[in-house]
This record gives structure tokens, C-alpha cells and sequence, in this order.
């Protein structure tokens, strides 16, 4: 029994001393830094291992200092690509890649220097040094408006953020900080406008409403010079968003007051974008219309219909406007001609529209009957 037992022992110890031949390390590591063209670390770097022999893909992500290092990678051929983040890495833009890159059973070390490849890549070119030179501060250029487009992006969302929750304050703030990191973009100074107009309603003291609008002015018109400046922009929109920023500029013109700039920077929207005319003619009929001038106004709004003719709310505003007109003959509103049926084009277009009741109200103050086929022709009388 004894004799047994020992046996029995003997062989539990062999499979036990076995233990580390079957686990033995049948893996590598690899380990790296990366920097940029300028010689900074690509932080939140993303760096997929490729096996070219059996396509398994190993996805690490370099820290703070670009480093990165993983463990349990089979030994093989790989295809190594660096991309700048995550969202570059689904669209395809690396920034480097080296092809058959060996992994063994050791610490393997594979760094990304891009501004040391692009010399070697220039020297491999020909290039003289001045024209090395030339082309790194290209890079570096290019490099520092990447980082300059994120900065004010950063702080364009941060400002919507803001706003969006009635928060202005810290939305022009931020605008503020934005046009001291550039203040070349039409679009940070374009906002600033917006979030001063927008905030200049929620003022109690008339000074200090006036004051955000005049800032709002000056914004806007630093937007529109430089927008307007830009000869090398390709942006197919580059028209409608001048014209937005006259929009907006003579809407600030009209809360501050100033009609008459008002309606001219409006002119100037239209001219610029005809295709939105009729919203640019609308605006200009309603400041006309507040500030009093029933005939600008009723022009306006003619152009309006002209460009749009099914614009409803032209014609009930040009009909509001020739009711100011209207005269008393004893007891009896007489109104001018085309009056009524600017309310009854309205409410042929609108019938239930958010001035269908005091179209009809209008239609019954001067005497007139609702008629919601205007327009057509009638039947003959049997």
C-alpha cells in the first residue's frame, strides 16, 4: 500500500513540474512612444497591431506622454498604424504606419517620431535643407491650426451649452476668450452678436440694453468684414451665410432702434441671397410696420408676395398696414382698395392659421365678407 502511495506521489510532482513547460511565455510585449511632427506626444494616440499572417488585430492607445505597452501579443509579422485618435482611426487618416514589423517572444520597442520619418522621407527626396526647413514649419503651421480650430471649437460648444440654458453671461464670455485665441473667424465674432442680441432682451436697464445691442452691431459687422474679405473662400454656403449675418445684424439695427439701418442691411441680405428674399423683404415689413411706416411697409410686403405668393402672413400684414390707412365716413370705416382682399387671400391660404380670427375680425370691421376662394374665378350667375 505504501509502495502505492508512493508511486502515486511520484507521478502527481512530475505533472506538477510539467505545470511550466505547458504555460510557458508563447507571447511578446510591445512597448512605444509617438510624437508628432513638432516633437509632441500624440495623446489618446491610437496604434493597431496587425498580424499579417493571421489577420488577429490588437488595438492599445497611448497616455498623456504618447507612451503605450501591452502585453500577449503572438510573435509574428505586423503591420503597425498609428492614428491621431479614435475618430481617425473609423475614417482611415493615420498618421504613420511601419509594415513587417517583427513581434518575438521578447520586450519589443517600436517608437513613432513623424518629424524624424519626414526628414528621413525628405532626405530620401532629395530636399535641400532650406527646403526641409520650409517644409516642417509648413507641418508646424498646419499642426498649430489643428490645435487652434479644436481650442475654438471647444469654446463655440461650451458658449452653445450656455446659452441654450439662458446662461448669456457665460456664453459671450466664452466668445470673448474665442476671439482673443483668433480673431480672424467670422463665425466666433458672428456668434458673440448672437448671444448679445439675445441677451440684450433680458435687460432691465434701457442703458445696458443699448449697450449689448451696440456690441451686437459691432460683432456682427467685424463678421461681415472679414466674411466679405475672405477672397479664397470655397465654401458653396459662403453667400447664404453673409446674408444670415446681415439678417442678424440688421435685426440687432431694429432692437436698438435704428430703422433705417436696419432696413438697408436687410436690402443687403436679399441682394446677396435671393433665393431667401422673401424671408429678408418679410423681416423688413415687420420693422417698417413697428416703427409706424404703413407705406415702406406695404411695399415690403408686396415684394414679399412677389417672391413668395403664398407667403400667408404678407398678405395679412400688408392688410394690417392698409387698415392704418383706413378712413371714417360717420360711422362707417372706409378702407383702401386691395384691403379686404388681403385678409381673404390669407385665410384662403391659412383658414385656420394663427391670424384667421382677427383677419375675419378685420373683414368685419370694414364691412367686408370672408371669402376664403379668393382668387378663383367665380361661377357664372344662372
Amino acid at each position: 500500500m505504501k509502495k502505492h502511495f508512493a508511486i502515486f506521489l511520484f507521478t502527481v510532482l512530475a505533472v506538477g513540474l510539467c505545470v511550466p513547460r505547458v504555460f510557458a511565455q508563447a507571447s511578446g510585449t510591445v512597448k512605444g512612444t509617438c510624437k508628432d511632427s513638432t516633437g509632441a506626444p500624440v495623446v489618446d494616440g491610437i496604434i493597431v497591431y496587425a498580424n499579417l499572417d493571421n489577420g488577429q488585430k490588437y488595438t492599445l492607445k497611448t497616455n498623456k506622454k504618447g507612451e503605450y505597452f501591452s502585453l500577449g501579443l503572438s510573435p509574428g509579422s505586423y503591420l503597425v498604424t498609428l492614428y491621431k485618435n479614435a475618430d481617425d482611426q473609423k475614417a482611415g487618416k493615420e498618421l504613420f504606419h511601419f509594415t513587417k514589423f517583427q513581434v518575438t517572444l521578447d520586450e519589443n520597442t517600436l517608437d513613432f517620431d513623424l518629424k524624424k520619418e519626414q526628414e528621413n522621407t525628405a532626405k530620401g527626396q532629395g530636399l535641400t535643407p532650406e527646403q526641409l526647413k520650409a517644409m516642417q514649419e509648413q507641418q508646424a503651421k498646419a499642426q498649430k491650426e489643428n490645435n487652434t480650430v479644436k481650442a475654438l471649437n471647444d469654446k463655440l460648444n461650451a458658449a452653445k451649452t450656455a446659452a441654450d440654458a439662458g446662461d448669456y453671461e457665460t456664453a459671450i464670455a466664452a466668445m470673448n476668450e474665442a476671439t482673443q485665441m483668433d480673431a480672424t473667424r467670422d463665425l466666433i465674432w458672428f456668434k458673440l452678436g448672437d448671444y448679445n442680441r439675445m441677451s440684450a432682451t433680458k435687460q432691465t436697464d434701457p442703458a445696458e440694453k443699448q449697450k449689448r445691442l451696440d456690441s451686437a452691431v459691432e460683432a456682427y459687422q467685424k463678421a461681415v468684414d472679414i466674411k466679405k474679405s475672405a477672397t479664397n473662400d470655397k465654401d458653396p454656403n459662403a453667400a447664404k451665410n453673409l446674408a444670415a449675418y446681415y439678417n442678424n445684424l440688421a435685426e440687432a439695427y431694429a432692437k436698438a432702434g435704428k430703422v433705417d439701418d436696419a432696413v438697408k442691411t436687410y436690402a443687403q441680405a436679399a441682394q446677396i441671397d435671393p433665393s431667401n428674399a422673401g424671408q429678408y423683404y418679410f423681416n423688413t415689413g415687420a420693422v417698417l410696420t413697428n416703427a409706424g411706416k404703413v407705406d415702406d411697409a406695404i411695399a415690403a410686403f408686396d415684394k414679399v408676395i412677389a417672391a413668395d405668393p403664398n407667403r400667408a402672413e404678407a398678405y395679412y400684414w400688408k392688410g394690417v398696414n392698409l387698415i392704418g390707412k383706413a378712413t371714417l365716413q360717420g360711422d362707417k370705416m372706409i378702407a383702401p382698395p386691395g384691403t379686404a382682399e388681403c385678409f381673404q387671400k390669407y385665410l384662403e391660404l391659412q383658414p385656420t392659421g394663427t391670424y384667421a380670427d382677427p383677419a375675419k375680425q378685420m373683414l368685419a370691421t370694414i364691412g367686408a365678407s370672408v371669402e376664403t376662394g379668393f382668387g378663383k374665378k367665380k361661377p357664372p350667375k344662372k
